[in-house]
């Protein structure tokens, strides 16, 4: 008979003693489809093949720092502003271990990971399902990485090995197989020092997708640091387990996101690529706020169209106020300067919505960047722009930062005569009037306005 380890029976029970979904919360779940990643390998789509544009937000302390009615306002107003994903934290950053919750409970009994405490799986549960009722969905980090390791920050402890990461994520993956609104998300901001590192982070794969009955049951990736090309592609690209890849770019004004997207666009064997962590907005600038001040809505729109364009199958927004969900009372982190509830409706946060809209202007799942389009000379500074189009030329989008004159070759554009043109306003969400423009191999168009933060969009059709 095989033998049975201590600490599995110790994660069965608790799976075993979850009580039954009722009625309403099946039907609540009925209401959404499961994720998966699209027939041509770049982007996400529902269960039916329809496209689903990623949209998330950094809500990294949601579960351990809100109430469920907190919770519900925070939900509301991101859904509102065309937010689809939450990233969130299980056992989370800032003292996730022993401070408790909003609702007064700890994860774990003795700082035991295999004595889990059920009345905070229990809050968990709360949080998946108000969640579903909201229609979006949770990227869901079963911890922060300081509780594999701690490097320069994180208050651990470092519970986690190669045989217990397994079980916890077998009882994840039990727990929740059938939420269809739950994007795993592996890493929490650590990557990986050695071949130690990455055999714990994929025995929680494999542990997850154990409980879920398999790796098709689950759609997973990985949050790492920064790092010199892609992130999670780094180590775990050939994982059968990374349906898709992620990327952190920090918290610096500008770079080049779209050089790191690209490199793991170009990867094989194909797969769909996002930065899961670029500047947030009102965060200090390279964390240096005397040298380089707070971020701001123009460097967030900048870095979203950046990163959609070169092939990301959508994009992330943090808030540095929000993902601490900082409050009266509590220590600000970095400088944090305005509570979260007034920070929910900074502009940034509202014009994310707007690149969604834009994007499900046309068809999505064939769009391909295209740098080709702009001629001329496009310098890798704030000023960079962008393109992508149709993979059959139907139509282009291109982005310029300072609203400079765009010079566009149209040899790989469908059209035999003419063109539809029309100006998207980033920063209002706001399409112009369209007129028509001869074909020729060249073409050049101004923007309405040009300056700092003056950003558009040119959107070109078959006309």
């Amino acid at each position: 008979m095989k033998k049975v380890s201590l600490i599995s029976l110790l994660f069965l029970a608790l799976a075993i003693h979850i009580p039954a979904h009722s009625q309403k919360t099946r039907s609540k779940n009925a209401m959404m489809q499961g994720l998966r990643v699209s027939d041509n390998q770049r982007y996400l789509v529902y269960a039916d093949g329809k496209p689903f544009f990623y949209l998330g937000d950094t809500a990294w302390e949601m579960l351990h720092r809100l109430t469920l009615k907190d919770a519900e306002i925070y939900m509301d107003n991101r859904k509102s502003k065309g937010f689809t994903v939450l990233q969130t934290v299980v056992l989370a950053e800032l003292d996730g271990i022993n401070e408790p919750n909003a609702l007064g409970h700890k994860p774990l009994k003795n700082n035991d990971i295999s004595e889990l405490n059920e009345d905070y799986f229990k809050d968990i549960d709360a949080f998946i399902q108000l969640a579903a009722t909201k229609g979006l969905y949770l990227g869901l980090l079963p911890l922060w990485g300081d509780k594999v390791f701690k490097n320069t920050w994180g208050t651990g402890p470092e519970i986690f090995n190669v045989q217990n990461a397994k079980e916890y994520g077998k009882f994840l993956g039990n727990r929740y197989k059938n939420q269809p609104n739950i994007i795993w998300i592996l890493g929490g901001d650590r990557n990986p020092r050695n071949d130690k590192d990455v055999a714990i982070w994929r025995s929680l794969a494999e542990g997850i997708a154990a409980g879920a009955g398999g790796n098709d049951k689950t759609l997973m990736t990985f949050h790492p640091q920064p790092n010199e090309n892609g992130g999670s592609s780094t180590w775990f690209h050939n994982d059968e387990w990374l349906d898709f890849n992620m990327l952190q770019t920090g918290h610096c004004r500008d770079g080049s996101n779209y050089d790191k997207i690209t490199y793991d666009y170009n990867l094989k064997p194909t797969k769909p690529v996002i930065d899961g962590e670029p500047l947030y907005e009102d965060h200090p600038v390279c964390f240096d706020a005397k040298k380089n001040g707070f971020s701001t809505a123009d460097d967030i729109r900048k870095l979203a169209y950046w990163q959609v364009f070169a092939g990301a199958l959508g994009h992330t927004y943090g808030c540095h106020d929000i993902w601490q969900f900082y409050a009266p009372g509590r220590e600000p982190i970095n400088l944090a300067r305005r509570y979260w509830k007034e920070a929910m409706d900074l502009p940034g946060a509202q014009q994310m919505g707007y690149v969604k809209k834009l994007i499900q202007s046309q068809s999505m799942l064939d769009r391909i960047p295209d740098q080709s389009l702009i001629s001329g000379d496009n310098p890798k500074d704030g000023t960079h722009c962008s393109a992508t189009r149709a993979n059959d030329g139907h139509y282009a989008f291109i982005y310029t930062p300072t609203g400079r004159k765009l010079t566009v070759n149209t040899t790989n554009l469908k059209g035999k005569r003419a063109f539809k043109a029309k100006w998207f306003n980033p920063r209002t969400g706001v399409f112009s009037s369209a007129f028509r423009i001869d074909r020729k191999p060249e073409l050049t168009f101004t923007p309405p306005t040009s300056g700092e933060a003056l950003d558009w969009v040119l959107v070109l059709e078959n006309g």
